[in-house]
C-alpha cells in the first residue's frame, strides 16, 4: 500500500511515533515494533480476537462485529481530529444499524504527552467491559487531560472511570490494568498493525485495505465501484462519503 503523507484535522505533521507512558507508576515504551509478533499471520482488515499478542485483548468494535461492512479506524486520544470525529462516526454507526461497524485501533503520536496513558486508560476500563463509554468519555472531555500533569491526569482518569461506570467499577483494577503487560501488549499490537500499513497520521479509516484520505482529493474502489472525491472533505461531508461507501459495498 502506498503511504501517505502524515496529518490530522489540526494539520500538525505527524512524528516518529515513540510515546513513553509517565505516570500511573509505569514507564513503558510503545511503538508497535515488536519482532516477537508474527503479523503475517493477522487479517489486519478483519476483526481480531484475542490472542496471547494481543494481551489477550481483542479488537474494539463500534456496532455489530458481524456487520457487512467494516471500516478501520486508527486514532490517538489526544488527536483533536479524533475527538472531533468521533461523535459523528457513533451517530453513523447508530444510522446505519447493524450494516456498519467501526474497528478501532490505537495509533499513538509522538507529540501527544498523554496519548499513551489516555490509551491505557481505555484499554484498562475496556477490562472490565467499559471501553466505548470510556473512550467517548476521553474524546468528549481532552480539553481537560491532553496537557494535564501525571497526578492531575490520574485524578481525572480515574474521575472518568467512576463517571462511566456509576460507580460500580474497580478502581483499584482499573489503575492496576492501566500499568499491566496486557494493555502494553495490546497498544503495541495495535501499532504494529499501523505501521504495516503504513498509517502515518489520525484519524485513519481504512475499508477493503483502502485508506479512505479524506484530507484531499481520493477514491476507493468497492464491489468495482469506484467513489471518487475532488477535495477534502468537511466531517459532515465525510460521514456523507462513508455513506456512500458503505450503500456501494452493499450492492449485490
Amino acid at each position: 500500500m502506498k503511504k501517505f503523507k502524515g496529518f490530522s484535522v489540526a494539520g500538525v505533521v505527524i512524528g516518529v511515533v515513540v510515546v513513553a507512558l509517565i505516570g500511573f507508576g509505569a514507564y513503558k515504551v510503545i511503538d508497535g515494533n515488536n519482532k516477537a509478533t508474527d503479523y503475517d499471520k493477522y487479517d489486519f482488515y478483519s476483526v481480531i480476537e484475542a490472542t496471547r499478542d494481543n494481551g489477550n485483548i481483542a479488537d474494539h468494535v463500534k456496532g455489530d462485529p458481524n456487520a457487512p461492512v467494516l471500516i478501520f479506524e486508527y486514532a490517538d486520544y489526544q488527536c483533536p481530529g479524533c475527538a472531533s470525529v468521533n461523535p459523528k462516526v457513533n451517530k453513523l454507526v447508530e444510522e446505519l444499524d447493524g450494516k456498519l461497524a467501526i474497528v478501532y485501533r490505537s495509533f499513538l503520536l509522538s507529540y501527544h504527552q498523554n496519548g499513551t496513558a489516555a490509551a491505557s486508560a481505555a484499554e484498562a476500563a475496556g477490562l472490565q467491559g467499559y471501553w466505548k463509554q470510556y473512550a467517548d468519555k476521553l474524546f468528549a472531555e481532552q480539553a481537560d487531560w491532553e496537557y494535564a500533569a501525571p497526578s492531575k491526569r490520574t485524578e481525572l482518569f480515574n474521575q472518568y472511570f467512576e463517571d462511566v461506570t456509576n460507580g460500580e467499577g474497580d478502581l483499584d483494577k482499573f489503575n492496576k490494568d492501566i500499568a499491566s503487560e496486557a494493555v502494553s501488549k495490546k497498544i503495541s499490537f495495535d501499532m504494529g498493525i499501523g505501521k504495516r500499513i503504513d498509517v502515518a497520521g489520525t484519524p485513519a479509516f481504512f475499508i477493503d485495505g483502502q485508506w479512505i484520505n479524506w484530507s484531499e482529493e481520493g477514491s476507493v474502489t468497492v464491489n468495482g465501484k469506484k467513489i471518487a472525491w475532488d477535495k477534502a472533505q468537511s466531517g459532515e461531508d465525510f460521514m456523507k462519503l462513508i455513506k456512500k461507501i458503505v450503500a456501494a459495498k452493499l450492492e449485490e
